[in-house]
């Protein structure tokens, strides 16, 4: 039975909440109205402009060129309704065809002008916000790598994937559409209200009493119909849930084994059909306000019209048709200007969801001045000096352990559960760092060892085997990239296991499956075993390895970790005295304190710690 883990607590625990809705689209709850999530995520963590500023300063001239691009392509795009005028009231009444083609060929001209700007725009700011993104991605990931197995345990695994991938993916809608919309938003409302005052100063004072109605319909419209949306969307993210516990491989196998296919295909049904309600409800919501609407929209025109054609009205024709081209075309970017403040503290609710993770402190940090230490030239003598550790704080875990494994022997840990064990050799690869004490390799701390350096000379293998999704033949390459395929075949006849991959259709390219499925617990550690063979490690932690398995299994497993230990310094998690009989020296731990150390058979006979354990029949049992 594994110990309980302790998890630090530095900081406060990540909720896991996000603005990302079930289909993965960015957003808070709808125009002109801001998430309260935002608005709290900006307050735990506020975001300093400066930082945002320095994202895009490498891109200042691409921002200018942009900004330039957007404010020509809505002043050329507004010399349409002027162009139409020319037709109506010039062109065609005099039949004058050279003005024709002029004006149609201007008009022509204009919408390629505009179309063209409209591509090199999105060329350029989807590449600066590409740029900016994959800087993001990169950093936080590297980032992230750094942190300790604390963070990773008390946070959601879905929390850090979202922050990496959908947050920094949101950030494409901030830069190409909030930053661009406003600039374009502004020149062409200003523009548009110029050019009406222009065409005709009467019918701009007539807009005034027609665009408000118009935009207030428009807002509330938006805003109940996203309230539905927001009530979808955490359906569609519940269904995403039963997915993802129903139809993975974990939960198919829980499925299958507790009889409960029935309960969660009928939760995902119960599910399905709520979506059809607040789809429904989604269509409908606001009909009566979007007819009003299109009522609205067609007596816009019919105002102008009439207003035109009142006695005393001096207004041609094609300025009343170029009038209502421009009524129209005012009302998209009004709409954006007033949704700006959302917008804005979306884009500022982002930013800070990102910087959170990259200002967090690695509780275990690199060395600024490593020791130089060649992992090819190490002796591998390791010592425990006086350690102290507690987890966040808390009582102590282990307590004034001194304890010597001089280079190349085996030493075997054994206790009771909850002894300390597990932890005791987390400590060497600084899964974890001791709070009191030091651990050394060869007189060096390994605090004082760089990450890299130290993951050379120590080697961990674990119950837990990890393999990635990919081919027998790409797992064992993370270890040793540069190797040969004799050499691959080498490390898998150490640990056991070149028969049965020599038999498999594909070989060395047999795919091993999500987290190593279609191979058996067994198999899965003797290809662990065969990767950290390639690695080579001078010291090796051996972490309860065989605890899982059945006795056959464990049988050939321990043969395959025997012929990784050979010249190696092996510190040994147990739980079975067929581990520890063969170790040069074995050490007992009891709450936390070494309570005896010696050779297996000199301790049996002392009639201690050891003697009583053994007497007991107490099967030693997995440590954390």
């Amino acid at each position: 039975m594994r110990e309980k883990t302790r998890t630090q607590k530095p900081g406060r625990e990540d909720t896991g909440t996000s603005n990302f809705n079930a289909r993965g689209e960015y957003g808070g709850r709808g125009p002109g109205r801001i998430n309260p999530a935002d608005k709290k995520q900006i307050k735990l963590h506020p975001v300093n402009p400066k930082r945002i500023a320095a994202l895009f300063a490498p891109h200042k001239a691409t921002i200018a060129v942009v900004v330039l691009l957007i404010s020509a392509s809505s002043l050329i795009g507004l010399a349409q309704p002027f162009l139409v005028r020319g037709i109506i009231d010039e062109a065609l009444p005099h039949k004058d065809l050279r003005l024709l083609g002029l004006l149609a060929g201007a008009m022509i001209a204009v919408a390629a002008a505009t179309a063209v700007i409209g591509v090199v725009q999105t060329w350029m700011t989807t590449g600066m916000g590409q740029k900016i993104m994959h800087t993001l991605r990169t950093r936080l990931f590297t980032h992230l790598q750094k942190q300790s197995l604390a963070f990773f345990t008390r946070t959601r695994s879905g929390e850090v994937q979202s922050r990496l991938n959908n947050d920094i993916s949101g950030m494409q809608s901030v830069i190409t559409s909030t930053a661009t919309g406003i600039a374009s938003n502004v020149t062409t409302a200003v523009a548009t209200a110029a050019a009406m005052i222009v065409l005709s100063p009467q019918l701009s004072l007539l807009s005034l009493f027609v665009i408000p109605p118009a935009v207030w319909f428009s807002r509330r419209v938006a805003l109940l119909r996203r309230d539905i949306t927001s009530t979808m969307q955490a359906e569609l993210a519940t269904m995403n849930t039963y997915v993802e516990e129903g139809l993975s491989i974990s939960g198919v196998r829980l499925a299958k084994t507790l009889g409960t296919t029935g309960r969660d295909a009928a939760r995902y049904t119960e599910s399905s059909e709520r979506l059809i309600g607040l789809e429904l409800r989604s269509q409908l919501a606001g009909r009566w306000r979007m007819a009003t609407m299109s009522i609205i929209f067609s007596a816009i025109p019919a105002l102008i019209y009439f207003a035109g054609g009142l006695p005393g009205t001096t207004l041609s024709i094609g300025t009343i048709v170029a009038f209502t081209a421009l009524q129209s075309t005012i009302f998209r970017p009004i709409m954006g200007l007033l949704n700006l403040g959302v917008q804005w503290v979306s884009a500022m609710a982002l930013f800070s969801r990102i910087f959170e993770y990259l200002d967090l402190e690695p509780e275990i940090k690199a060395p600024a001045r490593p020791v130089a230490l060649d992992p090819e030239t190490v002796r591998g003598e390791v010592r425990f000096e006086n350690v102290h550790f507690a987890y966040d704080g808390g009582p102590d875990v282990l307590r004034g352990i001194n304890l010597s494994l001089p280079a190349g022997s085996g030493t075997a840990v054994v206790g009771p559960t909850g002894s300390g064990k597990s932890t005791l050799g987390a400590l060497l690869p600084r899964l974890h760092d001791a709070t009191g004490g030091r651990v050394t390799i060869d007189g060096v701390d390994v605090r004082d060892i760089a990450p890299d350096v130290l993951a050379r000379i120590v080697g961990v293998v674990s119950q837990e085997s990890y393999l990635a999704h990919a081919s027998i033949r790409e797992n064992l390459l993370l270890a040793a990239p540069d190797a040969d395929d004799a050499t691959l075949w080498k490390a898998l006849a150490s640990a056991q296991i070149a028969d049965l991959v020599a038999g498999l259709p594909d070989g060395l390219d047999t795919l091993v499956g999500a987290r190593g499925h279609r191979f058996s617990g067994g198999e899965q550690q003797r290809l662990a075993i065969a990767r950290t063979i390639l690695r080579n490690p001078r010291v090796l932690v051996l972490d309860e390895a065989t605890s899982a398995l059945d006795n056959t299994t464990e049988a050939a497993v321990q043969l395959a970790l025997d012929h990784l230990a050979v010249g190696r310094t092996t510190l040994t998690i147990a739980h079975r005295l067929t581990t520890v009989e063969d170790a040069d020296q074995l050490a007992v731990l009891a709450g936390g304190e070494l309570v005896e150390v010696g050779t297996p058979s000199n301790l049996r006979s002392a009639g201690g710690a050891y003697a009583a354990l053994i007497a007991a029949g107490e099967e030693l049992e997995l440590a954390s």
